[in-house]
C-alpha cells in the first residue's frame, strides 16, 4: 500500500477546497434537505420496525431507476414509480408484520436481479450504472436540486398533517384502531411517503446505502432520548450531520462521497449508543 497515494486519496484536494465547494454547492444543500427528511421519517420507520422495507423498497427503487435508464427516461421519475410501487405493495398486502416481511423478502431478489439485467443490458456510460448503487451525490444540478426540494417540502407537510394519528398507530395500533384513527389508510400514505423518500434517497446516495440516512440517525436519536419532539429533532440533526459532513470531508480528497456519509451516520450511532449505555450504568449503581 503506497501512503502517499492514500494521503492524495484522502486530502489532495486541500489546497483548492474552496473552489471545489463552490462547485458542489447544490450537494450540500441536497444532502441538508435529504438528511432533515429522512431523519423525521426515520423515526416513524424505527417505531413501526421497518428497516428492513426501507431496504426492499430501495431494490424496487434501483430497479425502476435502471430500467429508465435503459429505456432512456428520466431516471428520478423511473426511481420514484418503482418505489412507490413497492410501497403500494406492501402497505396494501403487508397489514401484518409477518404478511410485511414475507412480502419484501419476495420483492426484494425480484427488484436487485431486474434492476442487474437492466444495467447489464445497457450499453452507456459504466458511471451511470455505478451511480444507481452508490449515489451521485456530488454532481446534483440545479434541476435536480429543485425536485428534490418540492418532494421533501411534500412529504414534510403530508407528515406534519398525519403526524398525530401516524404516532399513534406506530406506538399502539391497536389502541389507535379501537379508538378509530383509519390505521389502514394511515399506514398505506405513510408506506407512499416512505417510498418518495426511498426513490430520492436512491438517487442521490445509492440502493445499497439509503439505510444510513432512513434509518442510521433515527436510531441513534431513539438511544439518547425518548421525547416526542427531542427524538424527531435529533434524528433530523443527525442526517443533516452525516450528509453535509460527508460531503465536506469528501471533497477534500478523491475518494468517493457514500463512505464518508456511511461512516459519519455509523459513528453518530456507536456514540450514541455508547452515552445510552453509560446512563443505563449509572442508573443501575444509583
Amino acid at each position: 500500500m503506497n501512503w502517499d497515494s492514500v494521503g492524495d486519496a484522502l486530502f489532495g484536494g486541500v489546497s483548492r477546497y474552496g473552489d471545489i465547494l463552490a462547485l458542489v454547492q447544490n450537494s450540500v444543500w441536497a444532502g441538508a434537505v435529504l438528511g432533515i427528511v429522512g431523519g423525521l421519517i426515520g423515526v416513524f420507520v424505527m417505531q413501526r420496525d421497518m428497516a428492513f422495507a426501507v431496504h426492499g423498497i430501495s431494490e424496487l427503487s434501483f430497479a425502476g431507476a435502471a430500467a429508465a435508464l435503459l429505456l432512456g427516461f428520466d431516471v428520478v421519475t423511473g426511481s420514484i414509480v418503482g418505489s412507490l410501487v413497492a410501497a403500494g405493495l406492501i402497505g396494501w398486502l403487508g397489514a401484518r408484520a409477518r404478511d410485511r416481511n414475507s412480502i419484501i423478502g419476495v420483492l426484494m431478489p425480484f427488484g436487485l436481479g431486474l434492476g442487474i439485467l437492466c444495467i447489464s443490458l445497457y450499453s452507456g456510460r459504466s458511471a451511470n450504472r455505478f451511480s444507481l448503487l452508490t449515489g451521485q451525490i456530488v454532481s446534483v444540478q440545479s434541476d435536480q436540486l429543485t425536485v428534490l426540494i418540492v418532494l421533501g417540502a411534500l412529504v414534510l407537510v403530508a407528515l406534519l398533517l398525519i403526524w398525530r394519528p401516524l404516532t399513534f398507530d406506530s406506538l399502539d395500533p391497536q389502541s389507535a384502531a379501537a379508538r378509530g384513527v383509519p390505521t389502514t389508510a394511515i399506514s398505506f400514505v405513510f408506506m407512499l411517503l416512505l417510498g418518495v423518500v426511498v426513490a430520492v434517497a436512491v438517487h442521490i446516495i445509492g440502493a445499497l446505502l439509503v439505510l444510513s440516512l432512513l434509518v442510521t440517525p433515527a436510531a441513534a436519536a431513539m438511544r439518547v432520548s425518548n421525547g416526542p419532539v427531542a427524538v424527531p429533532l435529533l434524528a433530523a440533526g443527525f442526517g443533516v450531520t452525516a450528509a453535509v459532513g460527508g460531503i465536506l470531508l469528501a471533497i477534500a480528497g478523491t475518494l468517493p462521497v457514500s463512505p464518508y456519509i456511511t461512516t459519519l451516520s455509523f459513528l453518530i450511532y456507536l456514540v450514541c449508543r455508547a452515552i445510552d449505555g453509560v446512563r443505563r450504568r449509572g442508573s443501575v449503581e444509583a
